[in-house]
């Protein structure tokens, strides 16, 4: 039986030194928070700038306020998940993930304030009927008919709706979530199960969604 919130083995001294720091107190704990907000900032930036095309409808006060809010939110989610750090890679490494995810998450809640996240389930068959059929063959036809089919039949109104909204409209998962109140777990499950029967029901025509790049 697996031993919980085993110590790590460090891969370093640096990591050792961290994680001694960051479980201490006093001005040794209150310098290494301070360090580690000054990393995770440095890559909260990097982040931002490596999404140029992002970062540039932003303007250079927006970008700087968005790293920053990330580097405070990696922080806390460091400092909270410290237990669970087990030494498979460096401390620095470990936390650096951490302003990474942050970073993304707001930038594309960022990008997505003010557009309209649609309620409607239908889009994907309106997506299919649209397609300019000289440039489709009749087997990509018939696959993407079959797809339409299978979600209106064999999809519940919420997994219509998850799937048009992820695969069709390309509202980011995390977006999605804020907007509907739920999590990202929960909108990954609905997606999953979507895309499961989905596939159980072109195999049932003898269709393969996955070989023929139409998985939504």
């Amino acid at each position: 039986m697996p031993v919980l919130n085993s110590a790590p083995v460090f891969p370093d001294a640096e990591s050792r030194e961290w994680v001694t720091a960051l479980r201490g107190t006093g001005p040794a704990y209150d310098r290494a928070v301070a360090d580690l907000h000054a990393l995770l900032l440095r890559a909260a930036r990097f982040e931002v700038h490596r999404r140029a095309a992002a970062a540039a409808r932003l303007g250079a006060a927006e970008v700087d306020d968005l790293a920053q809010q990330s580097a405070d939110d990696a922080l806390v989610a460091v400092l909270a998940k410290l237990g669970t750090y087990r030494g498979a890679s460096r401390f620095t490494t470990w936390a650096y993930k951490f302003a990474l995810l942050e970073t993304g998450v707001k930038l594309r809640r960022k990008l997505w304030e003010g557009r309209e996240v649609a309620i409607a389930d239908d889009g994907w068959g309106r997506f299919v009927d649209a397609r300019p059929s000289p440039q489709r063959d009749a087997e990509t036809a018939e696959l993407l008919a079959a797809i339409r089919d299978a979600i209106e039949r064999d999809l519940t109104p919420h997994q219509r709706r998850v799937l048009v909204q992820i695969a069709l409209n390309e509202v980011p998962i995390d977006v999605l979530a804020e907007r509907w109140g739920t999590t990202r777990g929960a909108l990954y499950k609905t997606l999953h199960d979507a895309r499961r029967k989905l596939r159980e029901s072109l195999a049932a025509e003898s269709l393969d969604i996955e070989s023929s790049g139409g998985t939504p």
